[in-house]
């Protein structure tokens, strides 16, 4: 795929909580364009990076001059989802104080339109964060998963309200505990993605949308999305408490272990190897 890039961006840089290069940010007139930038990693997700963007999101709620905010990923993937051995030596629960609960809560409560344009892998987060974009600009060549039972896990970020509610119950139970693969235009099918667009189209479309968003009347557009998400926000919120809960305690168990093992055995054999003797890096 070509390299994402947007004409006409001020760079900022990365982003300031956490002093993460892994998020970094731009702007195109009064759009924040959001960048995961961990591409040797296919951008999974580090508590770092969670911080980061809930600390961004919080900044440009109250900055009057973003109107929108655009979320994409560097290099050949939108997101691999959570950084497994981030999260596996973690040295705090995983409760409300958690970088990943502060994630969640600033995109519920975030009342200005926010447009993702996704591409390649969209795994496990990549995919449940996409449940609070307004708009999801997939490029053809995107790959959904959420195998979270397959590292006996569970859904995460409210979307064991969220899916189904969208979806259906039968639909996000083959989503979810099947945990296979499906294609940008199955998730186009099940309206969890806006429109499917070339490959090499997507940021030209993802932008488009985010410009004409940006030159509404700011306060209607806000109040809009506000009453929009009015009917489902605290179901989320309660969801989303739930499931974390119910991932902290399955994150350090032994069938998680055992799973994990397993993964990192097929996909990083060397660093299996490395954490059987003491020595893990990811």
């Amino acid at each position: 795929m070509e390299s994402l890039t947007l004409d006409g961006a001020r760079q900022t840089g990365p982003a300031q909580e956490q002093h993460t290069t892994e998020i970094m940010t731009a702007m195109v007139g009064t759009v924040l364009c959001a960048q995961l930038n961990r591409p040797a990693k296919k951008n999974a997700m580090t508590f770092a990076m969670y911080s980061a963007i809930a600390g961004l999101l919080d900044d440009a709620a109250k900055d009057e001059g973003i109107r929108v905010v655009l979320l994409h990923g560097a290099g050949d993937s939108f997101s691999a989802g959570n950084d497994l051995d981030d999260f596996l030596h973690a040295s705090f629960p995983m409760d409300e104080k958690s970088p990943q609960a502060r994630f969640i809560a600033a995109l519920i409560n975030f009342d200005k339109p926010v447009v993702a344009a996704v591409h390649g892998a969209a795994v496990g987060s990549g995919t449940t964060m996409l449940m609070h974009c307004d708009f999801v600009y997939a490029a053809e060549n995107t790959i959904f998963r959420m195998p979270f039972i397959d590292l006996a896990l569970v859904p995460e970020l409210g979307t064991s309200y969220s899916v189904p509610a969208r979806i259906g119950y039968l639909a996000a139970a083959e989503l979810f505990l099947l945990g296979k693969p499906f294609d940008a235009q199955r998730a186009l099918n099940l309206g969890l993605v806006t429109r499917v667009v070339s490959d090499h189209g997507l940021m030209a479309a993802a932008m488009e949308a985010a410009q004409i968003l940006a030159k509404k009347l700011s306060d209607a557009l806000r109040a809009s999305k506000r009453l929009l998400k009015r009917w489902s926000r605290e179901q989320i919120e309660a969801a989303a408490a739930v499931e974390m809960q119910e991932y902290d305690s399955r994150l350090h168990s032994a069938d998680t272990r055992q799973a994990l093992t397993a993964f990192f055995e097929k996909h990083h054999p060397d660093a299996a190897t490395a954490r059987n003797t003491g020595d893990a890096s990811h």
